[in-house]
């Protein structure tokens, strides 16, 4: 089968070329297979080139047909349409603006009534500091104080106590020693 595909493709090669060769009789005409394709060229460029003018002359004749001065209206009520649209975007970019603008003002007046109330903040936090500081100082020396006042109380006690624990010694002492005395005068006494 391979060799009849190839044995066949072989002949149709020669065919080809035969028929570019082989010459034709049209109308009387001797004429070979290029010289119909040329002329069959020429003719569809031909052809074509009058279609392309006829549709051109058609579309030219239509332009040439539009009523000019509906355009012309047309294109006033479009200029006009146009002429308020600029208008009110020329309003919307001023209101934005405006709006803009007071919202800055709004900022900076928040800002300043931040800074204000932060300033107060930090006002009061010092004073708080200082007034506790100051309590504190008072609480501290106060606690001094008494811690002195009792400890010099204490100190008073203490020095009484001891003073009396003398005194009572010295007492009992002498009367120990009177007593004893009394007995080393008085042997028959006990």
């Amino acid at each position: 089968m391979a060799k009849d595909l190839g044995q066949e493709l072989e002949n149709m090669e020669e065919a080809v070329e035969n028929l570019k060769n082989k010459e034709f009789r049209i109308l009387g005409i001797k004429v070979t297979f290029m010289s119909v394709s040329a002329l069959v060229a020429v003719l569809g460029t031909i052809i074509g080139g009058l279609y392309f003018a006829f549709t051109m002359y058609q579309k030219i004749e239509e332009v040439a047909g539009l009523d000019v001065g509906a355009f012309e209206q047309r294109m006033e009520v479009i200029e006009t349409q146009l002429d308020e649209a600029l208008g009110y975007a020329r309003d919307i970019k001023n209101d934005l603006r405006d709006d803009i603008l007071g919202i800055e003002k709004s900022v900076d007046r928040t800002e300043d009534k931040v800074d204000a109330l932060e300033e107060d903040v930090r006002e009061s936090i010092q004073n708080a500091e200082e007034r506790f500081e100051n309590k504190r100082d008072a609480l501290q020396n106060d606690y001094d104080t008494k811690a002195n006042r009792l400890q010099d109380s204490n100190q008073n006690r203490m020095d009484d106590l001891e003073a009396k624990v003398e005194r009572d010694l010295k007492d009992l002492e002498e009367r120990l020693t009177n007593k004893l005395q009394r007995a080393l005068d008085n042997p028959l006494a006990n």
